[in-house]
């Protein structure tokens, strides 16, 4: 009879919308972040007073699809932390100041006197490494503690200390690095400008998370939702 409608089909759009449903999740699941940390153990001495300083590198390999967080760990102990001048170099030549010479202002031109840091730099924190000293900080073992910001200045590290005052941080975050592919060879550049005490390098590190490229899973799920509809129109 032409006004009923064929109770098979009905049963075959369900199933297939089901199976629908199974690949637009299984695809949700693939397109999750993916998080790995990697870690250089230098132990290097930065040689004071030194402009040139030392570089030290690492690789990151393994990661797919594009960064969307990138925190720095440092474990830096001993010398005078505001000695000390450090940026990160990404695979693709992206520049991040980590320090440049923290707690230099007009007013203590030879910037924070603790010795070393056991930090996490994180773009997303609130507290900018350059002035730690203005707010709650901790100190453990003779290391500042915590997560921080990076300082990423662009003011010349060797110039009027007066300068760090009237600039606002204008360099590259490590939110900059987000899109790009992580994989590749990381540089950590760090020098002492100032004579007194010695920092050593004891390791630092990069926290990656990446997820898939989007538009991989969006134009797949768009294909499903489209054969879907086409094959539920054909059937009305």
């Amino acid at each position: 009879m032409s006004g009923l409608k064929n109770p098979c089909a009905k049963v075959k759009m369900k199933k297939t919308f089901g199976i629908l449903l199974l690949l637009l999740a299984t695809l949700a699941s693939r397109a999750s972040s993916t998080n790995a940390t990697f870690t250089a153990t230098p132990g290097v001495t930065v040689p004071d007073a030194n402009p040139v300083g030392l570089s030290s590198t690492l690789n990151v390999s393994g990661m797919t699809g594009s960064t969307i967080n990138l925190t720095v760990n440092l474990d830096i102990t001993g010398g005078f932390n505001g000695d000390l001048y450090s940026y990160l170099v990404s695979p693709t030549g992206t520049i991040v100041v980590l320090l440049d010479r923290v707690g230099v202002v007009s007013g203590n031109p030879y910037g924070y006197g603790n010795a070393g840091f056991n930090i996490t730099l994180d773009s997303a924190s609130g507290n900018n490494i350059h002035t730690y000293q203005t707010g709650g900080y901790t100190i453990s073992g003779g290391q500042l503690i915590g997560t921080w910001a990076p300082d990423y200045n662009t003011v010349d590290p060797l110039g009027d200390p007066s300068t760090f005052n009237a600039t606002s941080p204008t360099g590259n975050t490590l939110i900059s690095l987000d899109g790009a592919d992580p994989n590749g060879t990381w540089t950590l550049f760090m020098a002492d400008l100032s004579p007194g005490g010695v920092s050593t390098i004891v390791s630092w590190g990069l926290t990656v998370s990446t997820v898939p490229e989007p538009q991989t899973w969006t134009l797949l799920g768009s294909s499903l939702v489209g054969l879907w509809m086409a094959n539920r129109k054909r059937r009305k």
